[in-house]
């Protein structure tokens, strides 16, 4: 199977899953014209776990290095396959939750709480775990991303001029969206074995990891997904033959966003293996700010904004990139 062998590389590949995790977001803008977030998700979904699929049997069962993808899962023991298929399970619920809390509370709540705390949460989690990397810098570097994530909301905030106030339920989700995004990568890393160039017994490969992420994710949206469709925060309930009524382009939007997410996922648990969980999910969920970019450059989004608004935009980049630098020199 392919696998990242130097430090170098790994920093690449966490710079691709910034940019896949802070992306995929813009093909559900592209649909959402005619075609309800509920809807969206059932081929975002679909999209993870065919990309999952298609990158193990290619990269994950090509070259000399490690266990061939259909090998590795033929020796799966039950509990590493769990794992890997909890933390799909967690990753829906969480990703469920934000979106629920952007519906009540509105984006400039939703993001710096949920996204800031299943930052922080998720680097303390995957470095007590693992840790690798000097905890100075990391937690530092974590800090500044946060704080880029808290400057974007408020820039937000000001251009809307019309965000929703922080109600009780709102904020729930939103902390509740972030504890359970902190957990999930967890569970994935545990099902791995930890030199990728040397495979163990009922343990999985990074490939095989991900397949059984995606699998728990699909077959897990078949309870969440149902359930926010039946019990929908915003919006009348939607039902299943809607889904069927939708044109090839609104399914192409959902399957093409899970295709994007599922590349950065698989980029990032590559990278694991040289800069470690904690700093390898550090750097990928920096994906807020990639967003917030595509909102500034592509969409125009602070065209119109109140004087001042620039500033803080800048602001905002400078602590990125200064956490993203003080992240990677960690390692």
């Amino acid at each position: 199977m392919f696998i990242i062998e130097s430090y170098t590389s790994a920093v690449i590949f966490c710079v691709i899953t910034m940019i896949c995790w802070g992306s995929w977001a813009n093909t559900q803008k592209l649909a959402a014209g005619t075609w309800r977030f509920e809807l969206f998700y059932w081929d975002y979904v679909a999209g993870i776990l065919i990309i999952a699929t298609l990158m193990g049997l290619t990269f994950g069962s090509s070259g000399d290095q490690g266990r061939p993808f259909l090998e590795d899962i033929s020796q799966a023991s039950l509990e590493s396959v769990g794992h890997a298929m909890l933390g799909g399970i967690i990753f829906n619920a969480a990703n469920i939750l934000l979106v629920t809390a952007i519906a009540v509370a509105g984006m400039s709540v939703a993001f710096p709480v949920g996204i800031g705390i299943a930052l922080v949460w998720g680097v303390i989690v995957n470095y007590m775990d693992n840790p690798v990397g000097n905890s100075s810098l990391l937690f530092t570097g974590v800090a500044l991303i946060v704080a880029a994530i808290i400057l974007n909301a408020y820039a937000y905030r000001r251009n809307t001029g019309r965000a929703k106030g922080m109600s009780v339920r709102g904020l729930l989700f939103s902390v509740a969206a972030g504890i359970l995004m902190g957990f999930f990568y967890k569970y994935v890393a545990a099902s791995m074995f930890a030199d990728f160039t040397v495979p163990q017994a009922g343990k999985l490969s990074p490939y095989s990891a991900v397949f059984f992420f995606a699998a728990g994710v699909f077959l897990s949206n078949f309870l969440f997904n149902s359930i926010i469709m039946k019990k929908s925060v915003e919006g009348s309930p939607v039902y299943y033959r809607q889904y069927f009524a939708g044109t090839f382009r609104n399914h192409l939007m959902g399957m093409l966003g899970g295709a994007i997410w599922c590349i950065g996922m698989s980029c990032n648990i590559l990278a694991s293996g040289q800069a470690g969980p904690a700093i390898s999910y550090g750097l990928g969920q920096g994906a807020t700010v990639i967003a917030a970019i595509w909102g500034i450059a592509v969409w125009k989004e602070f065209r119109n904004a109140p004087k001042g608004t620039s500033l803080i935009l800048n602001a905002m980049l400078i602590c990125y990139m200064t956490g993203l630098g003080i992240l990677i020199a960690a390692r």
